[in-house]
This record gives structure tokens, sequence and C-alpha cells, in this order.
């Protein structure tokens, strides 16, 4: 038998316990360490075929998303229009039926939009670590092919972000021409117009954003960096309740006062603001952090 000082050298040199060593009555040797530890990777692997599969799957769901969110800025049209019918003498249409049909037609595209909002998040569940801080990596030809469909897909990133900035810049001209004319049923028809070229900008930025956004959770670039992970729930957070306020604080405006072709500059305020206040949450987390 050996002594103590070279038992505990036996176990460490074949990656047994000293029980294994002792013992007659062992039948299986003890697992390697090393294959302990190589059956349990620091990160997570990422596969060329999932990188694949990922791509085509944010990239359907960028026209599912898109279209939804064009659904939720086209919901209050029905109501508008109906509203101008009232206006006419020749449409024989009462205010509170025409509400009634314009709310039913509004909560219709809302409800329209949500599953598939909902759809689209279960069709991404697999790929969820992908916005935690879960550690992962790519394999070399993962990271290859990511690399190139980044490249071949810049200009149409580019070019849908330039298209959607201009049709938005441009999307209050209808109503603030119909201002002038200070015809009530035109300035009602306009605001229709500007919510159809608002939301065909709003349309292309999420069309081609949420392609980029795959993209740098793969790469680990811009909002996807390991930091900026750490704030992502947080401000997600914010986010909704900073729209869902403007949204209350919309409708609320526009049932009290019936001036829908003004209530909707509540959107057009909020949306400048809300980088501002996005910015004012990254200065406090970041400062709280280095503390």
């Amino acid at each position: 038998m050996p002594d103590l000082e070279k038992i505990l050298l036996l176990s460490d040199l074949f990656s047994v316990t000293t029980d294994f060593l002792l013992k007659d009555d062992q039948r299986e040797a003890a697992p390697d360490r090393c294959e302990q530890d190589e059956e349990k990777p620091s990160f997570r692997r990422v596969t060329l075929k999932e990188v694949q599969d990922y791509l085509i799957l944010r990239k359907k769901a960028s026209w599912r998303i898109a279209l939804a969110t064009y659904l939720c800025i086209l919901s209050p049209s029905v109501l508008l229009v109906l509203g101008v019918l009232t206006e006419l003498p020749q449409i024989d249409i009462s205010e509170n039926l025409a509400g009634a049909m314009g709310l039913l037609a509004l909560f219709a595209f809302v409800l329209t939009a949500v599953p598939i909002y909902v759809y689209c998040g279960f069709q991404s569940e697999p790929y969820r670590f992908l916005d935690k801080s879960e550690p992962f990596d790519l394999d070399p030809d993962a990271q290859k092919a990511v690399i190139s469909y980044k490249d071949g897909y810049r200009n149409s990133y580019i070019k849908g972000n330039i298209v959607g900035t201009c049709l938005c810049v441009a999307s209050p001209i209808p109503i603030l021409a119909a201002a002038f004319t200070e015809n009530g049923v035109l300035a009602a028809l306009m605001t229709v117009v500007t919510l159809l070229v608002a939301g065909l900008g709003v349309f292309l930025f999420i069309l081609v954003g949420v392609r980029n956004a795959a993209v740098q959770k793969l790469m680990k670039e811009g909002e996807y960096t390991l930091k900026e992970k750490k704030k992502s729930g947080v401000k997600e957070t914010v986010g909704f309740i900073y729209w869902g306020l403007l949204t209350a604080a919309y409708l609320l405006w526009s049932f009290l006062s019936d001036a829908w072709h003004l209530t909707w500059l509540v959107f057009a305020v909020g949306g400048v603001l809300f980088p501002v206040v996005m910015a004012l949450f990254n200065l406090l987390f970041d400062r709280n952090e280095n503390k």
C-alpha cells in the first residue's frame, strides 16, 4: 500500500478519487474530470446552421412585425373617415353609430396586430439567449456567413432608412396644407393620409431594422454588447411605459376634444422627446454602474 502522499498524487494523476484507489469493490472507472469540463463549455457555440435558420426567421418576422405596426398606426383611420361622413348631409349616419363602428374597427386592427407580435415572439424563443447576457461564440464558418450577410444587406439597410425618414418628415404636409383651407372635413381626411404616409415610413424602418438587429445580436455589436444587454430589460420597460402613457394621452385628448386633426401632434412631439428620455436613462444607468 502506498503512503498517503503518494495516494494523493495517484488520485491527481489518474483523475480519480482516493476512495476509488483504496476500495476493492469499485466496478466502474470514475469519470474523467477533463471530460466533464469538455461536456460543459464556458460559452455556447453557435453553428452555421443555427445562424442561417435565425437570419431566415428574422427576415420573415421583419415583414410580419412591420405589417402589425402599420395596422396599429392605421387603426384610428376608420374612425376618422366615419367622423367625416357624419358631417356630410348626403350620408345618413348618426355620430353615435359612426363612433361605435370606428371604435370596433380600431380594436379590430389592434387585435389583428397583437397575435402577429406574439407569434413572432414565440418563434424567436429558441434564440432568446442572443438577447440575454449568456455568453456565446460563433463558429468560424458561422461568423463568415454573418459578415457576408451584413455586407450584402448594407445597401438595402441604408436605402430603407433614407426612404423611411423622408416619408416620416413629409407625412405632416397633407394635414398642414388642409389646415389653411379651414375645412374640417378635408383636414380629417388629410389626417388619414398623414397616417398612411407616416405608417409606411415606420414600416420601412422596422423592415430593415429587424434584420439589422439580428446581425448585431450575432456579432454582439451596437445595442447588443454585453454592457448594453444588461440594461436592455430596463430600457424596454421604460419605453413600454413611455409609449403607453403617450397613447393614453392621445386617446384621452382626442375623445374629450374631438380635435383629431391636432391630437396626432402628441406622437410627433413624443417621438422627438423619446431619444432625449432614453439618453437621460442611459446617463443615469451608466452613472449608477460606475459607482
